[in-house]
């Protein structure tokens, strides 16, 4: 935190500093009876596909008698694992869908914290209007934003496109260079206002009196935003950072969609579009491994940027 926000702090503090908290903890059962209604859909959910996935991931499918022979699945350790590996097509999904995560994540997310200071300001007058303005493109589904967004994009179609072409731009929102940000530019428009609500949310908790110490240090809303309230959001940034990454790595939907008037995207151009195709050739185990390796990617990145971010911070 820097110094302003410090002094501020220290301003605000009070001489006691801490509350004693009497009383004892909830009982055990009370505990229980809060927990078992998530922990019933985790389990049957959540921990039982993984568990499925990693099973099918090590094995594999044989043939006795030749080409025509009878099949059988037995169990093939690391081998279906080396097949992803070797696969150019998944680094090449990675490698897209990482260029992807690069540029979006960033830029949706500095768009979400710049909206979220601005409904935070005193200064803004209708506050809720904008507010849900910004919220409501989460409200709506990520396949019916890109069946959307894709009415926008196509040539034959478009209003914008007609309009840019006018005026002598034609730009080729569907092209191989452009297909992958115009698919980014639906991610940001559709997950903008939900990471703006998280940052909202936390600049709402601080307390105002530390606005008004740091004001008697001279501070002015500029230094307060971003030497005080950004300092102080900063494990709820980091938080949407985290969604963000794991959300980059799952994408789907948009490219899928886009999938019906371009050819530019294959069925492998994210890792999760590669997994569906070779599940969708009947080849369950493949698929499987690729998914494992996909959510240990997503473990790697996500919980390793929580850590050293959290490290910087000091959290």
């Amino acid at each position: 935190m820097t110094d302003i926000a410090t002094r501020a702090t220290r301003r605000v503090a009070s001489p006691g500093g801490r509350r004693r908290l009497n009383g004892g903890g909830p009982r055990a059962g009370t505990i229980f009876a809060f927990v078992i209604p998530f922990f019933l859909p985790f389990v049957l959910f959540y921990l039982v596909p993984v568990g499925y996935a990693l099973w099918q991931s090590v094995r594999v499918v044989r043939r006795t008698g030749g080409q025509y022979g009878t099949s059988y699945t037995t169990f093939g350790g690391f081998e279906q694992y080396t097949k992803v590996f070797q696969n150019h097509e998944f680094w090449s999904s990675v490698g897209r869908i990482g260029l992807f995560g690069i540029v979006q994540v960033p830029v949706m997310l500095f768009v979400a914290l710049v909206i979220a200071l601005l409904l935070d300001t005193p200064l803004l007058r209708l506050k809720s209007v904008f507010r849900i303005t910004a919220f409501m493109p989460y409200a709506v589904p990520g396949v019916i934003a890109a069946i959307m967004w894709s009415y926008l994009y196509s040539p034959q179609l478009s209003p914008v496109v007609d309009l840019l072409n006018g005026i002598g731009l034609h730009p080729d929102f569907l092209g191989p260079g452009a297909v992958l940000w115009s698919a980014a530019n639906i991610s940001t428009w559709l997950w903008t206002g939900y990471n703006m609500l998280i940052m909202f949310s936390a600049l709402q908790s601080i307390p105002q009196e530390l606005y008004e110490a740091a004001k008697l240090d001279g501070a002015g809303n500029w230094t307060i935003a971003w030497q005080i309230k950004v300092p102080i959001i900063a494990p709820s940034i980091i938080l949407t950072t985290v969604f963000s990454i794991i959300g980059t790595l799952q994408l789907y939907a948009e490219p899928a969609v886009l999938r019906q008037i371009s050819s530019n995207i294959s069925s492998t151009f994210t890792p999760n579009m590669l997994a569906y195709a070779v599940a969708s050739g009947n080849n369950y185990q493949q698929a499987a491994a690729i998914s494992v390796v996909i959510a240990v990617i997503t473990f790697v990145l996500s919980f390793g940027f929580m850590r050293l971010t959290s490290k910087r911070a000091g959290l």
